[in-house]
């Protein structure tokens, strides 16, 4: 039976402290305070001082309220009744529909043994051009998309839950607007993809311990359908607001501040959830898409420069689009290799061609004449921009392919791609002549 504290020491923040024996670190106990009942989660352990983090916020705590510890750590279902629901950062429902109570498993728990991992070698297709061409997705994969405020970087969350071809999305959204938060719910709901969904959702109105759970209760749970054999893809957005939790933890604890304020084991945090990522043997596989928003668009800022370090590169959104270049997917020479004869050649020559596109763009803002190729070069970037790079664009890996070659025949010559002939004679477009017009 577990022993009830009816003294509380201290109330900082929403942090509270009693004085407590047998209790583990992560631990969960009850608050019963006048407003009612409240979860709370020990973060800090120094002899029998125990400090708690209050889920619902200290507001109404007193110093004789009553605090049970539960003697385990946080805890979700797990079932396939979650498939299209909602649940917020406590593993709660939001949708207003029933709790799911069965198949209870514990959260943050290690990453997967490395003997039971094999070697990314399988493509996860989006039917985005600019990821399943250009920067392939891997089962198992880790990649955060690095963006600033302002850029839709959630909307192609959404496009993506709505466009993989996986068996099923967990969605993790952590700190979001409350319009952010509806945008995604009726995205998926009117796309038909919540049906293959579960959203755990946490809005910056919701308490800051529960943003810090999302991403671990979503890769408990993606973890379980893998093991099922599912291909699970989990989008986690944003990870800046993760570690602005961790940050604002960090300092109501009193911890020695590391760069910018942020606690000095950041990079252990985030590490301990992208390593979820993995392909079991024999079962399913999860990969993982993570928004990171870079204030000021800085790249050295703690969050996004850890990141980088631990994942296997990045995604770039930039003015609506992913950059093509500074985007890197480093396991796509692993599937790419196996897609189509011509996936390597039209990947590399198309971003070639489209460098030089922007050279001309400089050339021509300073006032320089444009020559034949460089106005040949002015009608492939546009082209490529709309056709390829546009978010917008929903088509097949190959369709994709198909399209860069259509492209590249509209505005040049067969000997002004550089491809190799034999791509060129398999895969260039029969009925379109190669006519380089100008425009």
């Amino acid at each position: 039976m577990r022993k009830i504290y009816n003294k509380v020491l201290s109330v900082s923040g929403n942090v509270i402290t009693v004085k407590a024996t047998d209790v583990g670190y992560e631990d969960l106990a009850e608050i019963t305070t006048r407003l009612g009942k409240s979860l709370a989660q020990v973060i800090k352990l120094e002899d029998d001082i125990v400090s708690l983090q209050v889920f619902a916020g200290s507001r109404g705590v007193s110093t004789t309220d009553e605090v049970r510890f539960l003697g385990r750590s946080m805890q979700v279902a797990f079932s396939d009744n979650m498939l299209g629901r909602i649940f917020n950062g406590s593993g709660m429902p939001r949708d207003g529909g029933p709790e799911i109570t069965e198949n209870l498993i514990s959260i943050g728990g290690p990453s997967v043994n490395p003997a039971k991992r094999i070697i990314p070698r399988r493509i996860v297709r989006t039917n985005i051009p600019m990821i399943d061409v250009f920067n392939s997705l891997v089962a198992s994969q880790k990649l955060p998309i690095f963006s600033v405020s302002g850029e839709p970087y959630n909307e192609l969350l959404a496009r993506i839950a709505l466009q993989a071809e996986v068996d099923m999305i967990i969605l993790g959204g952590i700190g979001l607007k409350f319009d952010e938060y509806m945008k995604f719910r009726n995205t998926l709901e009117d796309g038909g993809a919540l049906n293959k969904s579960i959203f755990f959702v946490h809005t910056a109105s919701d308490p800051v311990v529960e943003g810090l759970m999302v991403p671990d209760l979503s890769l408990a749970v993606a973890e379980k359908f893998a093991l099922q054999g599912k291909e699970v893809l989990v989008l986690l957005t944003d990870m800046t607001n993760f570690s602005d939790a961790l940050k604002e933890i960090a300092i109501t604890m009193e911890q020695v501040p590391s760069n910018r304020g942020y606690p000095g084991d950041l990079y252990s945090q985030l590490a301990s959830r992208y390593e979820k990522a993995v392909d079991f043997d024999g079962a399913g596989a999860i990969t993982i898409l993570a928004v990171t928003t870079m204030p000021g668009d800085d790249v050295t800022h703690p969050v996004p420069d850890n990141t980088g370090y631990i994942t296997e590169g990045q995604f770039y959104l930039r003015n609506g689009r992913i950059e093509p270049f500074g985007s890197l997917s480093r396991l796509k020479q692993q599937v790419n290799k196996d897609t189509r004869d011509d996936h390597r050649a039209i990947m590399d020559g198309m971003i070639q061609l489209y460098a030089q596109y922007l050279e001309t763009e400089e050339k021509r803002s300073m006032g320089f004449r444009m020559s034949t190729w460089d106005k040949k070069l002015q009608k492939y970037g546009k082209l490529f921009e709309s056709g390829m790079m546009d978010l917008s664009v929903n088509i097949p890996l190959e369709e994709a392919l198909d399209r860069g070659w259509s492209i590249l025949a509209e505005c040049f010559s067969t000997e002004e791609t550089g491809l190799r002939s034999e791509l060129i004679k398999k895969f260039w477009p029969k009925k379109t002549e190669s006519k380089g017009t100008e425009v």
